[in-house]
């Protein structure tokens, strides 16, 4: 993805220091955020070598996500909480835009504005706000052009500087890690107990496991599937409230007769995606008829520790399940 690069030789703009530091890079202990945009251009805004920068006062959204309350009202008075729902968040992002002279300034002013409201046009898709943290972690939402390109419209303002106050708006309210967390289970290799010498082999596939969730709320992962494989089942136990443990499941039977092509021989793959729902074959081919529909529950992981079992009946070496996730947070 190329670089939004600028003129270096600018002299800098009077006004407030950006939200990640100067010209030079982020300093320590600051932040730096990068648009980018749908089409692949990458936007640093905390850096004012580049003509444009983040004011340090005004940035707002990047909190904990708003909520709606369902509640039923208690008879004794006040009311109970019966489910909470996340909703969209907007963010408000000022950004000031400047240059040596006027056409300098309305040059990067349009392709910034350009870069922005792209996310609006057919068959683009949202862009990506990234806010990287000093140690290194980065956190990412996307977000859509809502409003606020227009300017301050004051009488020193449209010549060679202004500032565009933005409200993005993002339709999954949770910040997510763009590095993924990958699970990988594989069925051993077999050996004889007694040759060359006692021993025991490893079979990590059958059986019940731990799953992290480094999460602030539920995440939904990617399941892939290796064969051999005659039959899979997805199991969580989860805890109630009152200490009571109920389980839920998924089942992929590659002989359901919606697919009807059999167990799964040596290295063939079947993706599930959790939401939304998806299940492809190695050659792109719908399966999602080979879930144990209706009581099928693609589960996805809570925040911490999830205990997971994978059964693969006709399993052997080779046979492996591989669940990937990225971990979402309520703040940035």
């Amino acid at each position: 993805m190329p670089l939004i690069a600028a003129p270096v030789t600018t002299p800098p703009d009077p006004g407030e220091p950006p939200a990640g530091g100067g010209g030079g890079g982020p300093e320590l202990g600051r932040p730096s955020v990068t648009y980018y945009d749908p089409s692949g251009g990458v936007w640093p805004l905390t850096s004012r070598a580049l003509g444009w920068y983040t004011l340090a006062d005004g940035v707002d959204g990047l909190g904990a996500a708003p909520y709606q309350l369902a509640t039923d009202a208690h008879p004794r008075g006040g009311a109970r909480l019966r489910h909470a729902q996340a909703q969209p968040r907007a963010i408000t992002w000022p950004l000031r835009v400047y240059g040596a002279n006027h056409l300098e300034f309305v040059e990067r002013w349009r392709r910034l504005a350009a870069a922005f409201t792209r996310t609006l046009r057919p068959g683009q898709g949202p862009g990506v706000l990234e806010i990287a943290r000093p140690d290194g972690t980065r956190r990412q939402i996307e977000v859509y052009y809502r409003e606020g390109f227009d300017g301050l419209g004051r009488s020193t303002t449209g010549r060679i500087a202004d500032t565009a106050v933005l409200t993005l708006w993002c339709e999954d309210p949770y910040w997510v890690d763009p590095v993924s967390v990958m699970v990988h289970r594989e069925q051993g290799v077999g050996e004889d107990f007694l040759e060359p010498f006692p021993s025991v082999s490893s079979s990590q596939v059958l059986g019940a496991t731990v799953v992290n969730n480094p999460s602030d709320v539920v995440v939904w992962p990617e399941w892939t599937i290796t064969g051999p494989a005659s039959l899979v089942t997805f199991t969580v136990t989860r805890q109630r409230a009152d200490g009571t443990t109920f389980t839920e499941s998924f089942v992929l039977n590659p002989s359901a007769p919606a697919v009807g092509h059999g167990g799964l021989l040596d290295g063939q793959k079947v993706a599930v995606r959790t939401d939304p729902v998806q299940v492809r074959y190695q050659d792109g081919s719908n399966w999602i008829g080979a879930l144990n529909w209706p009581q099928a529950v693609l589960w996805g992981l809570d925040p911490g520790d999830n205990a997971v079992t994978f059964q693969l009946d006709g399993s052997g070496p080779g046979s492996a399940v591989d669940l990937a996730f990225n971990p979402r947070y309520e703040t940035a």
